[in-house]
């Protein structure tokens, strides 16, 4: 299937591994101009450079903070007038809310819905004059189904939920999409991270808690980036315009509910 979107600009956030690589990956290999951002110079541009050979392609990256004025204004200065933009950062620390002060929060909302709102506003005004334009952000599935020690991820990607919920259906006449990536269980550093934690929560080996994991999910596994990215480009694409203001649950059917 052409998806349509050859030529197009990309700016991918957060993309130097995980997610928002596979996201990157996929879009770069349907001929889309890819420009990516990570805080880590080496990191991104290592991506950047071993994406553009897999795709065949230039792929653009700029080593920023994308939670900060300064690293968003780089990050737009390096991909102007995007006419896809994906939207993501890495998720607050998990923990027990009892620990988390005003600070704490304050980060999380910075870097998992205020960040996201301000690419938004910069990026969708551009996108409705060309009558064309598809925003993705990648948040989490603990929005539909809460994770006790996720209580920051809970609280940020549920509010950015709500702002998108809205202003999604304000834009989609204009060629404008904006819908949400809710990933489950994927093989990241974050998913590692986590169970790290459990792990040392419940005094057994890593190995273990991954294994019970998996065998919970009625996959048998973890997913990949490029699966999770096929779908942000499927999202982008030309065939995707009907779609808006959803939120895509990509997590093996662990969620057990119908809606």
């Amino acid at each position: 299937m052409d998806f349509g979107i050859a030529g197009r600009k990309a700016l991918v956030c957060a993309a130097s591994k995980g997610l928002g690589r596979g996201c990157a990956e996929a879009l770069a290999r349907e001929g889309v101009a890819v420009t990516i951002c990570a805080r880590t110079e080496a990191a991104v541009r290592q991506a950047a450079e071993e994406i553009g050979a897999q795709a065949g392609a230039r792929v653009r990256w700029v080593a920023c903070d994308i939670t900060t004025p300064q690293g968003r204004s780089a990050a737009l200065a390096a991909c102007p007038q995007p006419d896809i933009l994906v939207n993501n950062a890495g998720g607050p620390p998990p923990g027990d809310f009892r620990d988390w002060d005003r600070d704490a929060w304050i980060r999380a909302l910075d870097a998992n819905m205020l960040t996201p709102i301000e690419l938004i506003k910069a990026t969708i005004d551009g996108m409705i004059e060309r009558k064309f334009g598809r925003i993705v952000n990648i948040t989490s599935s603990a929005v539909k189904a809460p994770i006790d020690v996720l209580g920051l991820s809970n609280g940020a990607r549920s509010g950015l939920t709500g702002f998108v919920a809205g202003l999604a259906r304000k834009v989609a006449s204009q060629g404008v999409t904006i819908n949400n990536l809710l990933p489950g269980s994927f093989d990241t550093d974050r998913l590692r991270g986590n169970m790290a934690l459990r792990a040392k929560t419940a005094g057994k080996p890593v190995e273990e808690i991954a294994r019970a994991m998996q065998q919970a999910n009625p996959s048998g596994r973890f997913g990949t980036p490029q699966e999770f990215g096929a779908v942000c480009a499927f999202l982008c694409s030309v065939h995707a315009g009907y779609i808006a203001g959803q939120n895509v649950l990509i997590d093996g059917g662990a969620y057990p509910g119908t809606f």
